[in-house]
């Protein structure tokens, strides 16, 4: 009999700097540090980086104004589903941030690979996995403002193109949009999730 041959699967896991050894298959919630979502998405691109600026305007920045515009869409919103939308796009620490044509594109193996690692970051800091619906509705609405004045103030979007992909931002104040460094966006992104996270989490 032939030697059996040793069965080598490809690596499915991500060594992220905190140490962590993160598997994009099966992801747990106990491989999730937030200094490595912060650090990620303060240096993936929004728009593919084809924005105006002398920096990109980072998914961490992004992550912000989502937020920002959840708590005027809702004022008094629970803290609980703010910490929601500032981790709307978390999962892009890992995968990237894909435009909406390639998203398309792609199909559903990579939406399910994204859901998956979504619920486990929503464990991680003491969200349920799957969020009710009315509050994904509105962090979904946070997040098309957030692309209209993105769209339209960074993205070369002319109003009325923006409009016709976004929406309108009706019931938000404009928000004035201004790419900074990866570290003050990181930087920031860090100081909005420690003043969101209940106290009854620890902040590792």
């Amino acid at each position: 009999m032939g030697k059996l041959q040793k069965v080598i699967h490809p690596r499915a896991w991500q060594r992220m700097l905190s140490g962590r050894r993160l598997d994009l298959l099966d992801p747990s919630p106990f491989d999730i540090e937030i200094q490595d979502i912060a650090h990620g998405l303060a240096r993936v691109a929004r728009w593919n980086g084809q924005t105006h600026g002398d920096h990109a305007f980072s998914v961490a920045e992004h992550s912000m104004v989502v937020e920002d515009c959840l708590a005027q869409l809702k004022p008094g919103i629970a803290q609980r589903w703010r910490l929601a939308a500032l981790l709307h796009d978390a999962p892009e620490y890992v995968v990237g941030d894909l435009i909406s044509p390639f998203k398309a594109a792609v199909g559903l193996d990579y939406k399910s690979l994204e859901n998956k690692l979504l619920a486990a970051i929503h464990l991680r800091f003491g969200l349920p996995a799957q969020l009710p619906e009315d509050i994904t509705a509105l962090i979904k609405r946070a997040d098309k403002a957030s692309a209209y004045f993105e769209a339209t103030q960074l993205a070369g979007f002319a109003a009325e193109e923006a409009l016709e992909f976004f929406g309108s931002p009706r019931g938000l104040k404009p928000v004035k949009l201004k790419p900074q460094p990866a570290s003050i966006a990181q930087a920031n992104f860090m100081t909005r999730f420690h003043d969101l996270l209940p106290s009854t989490q620890t902040r590792g």
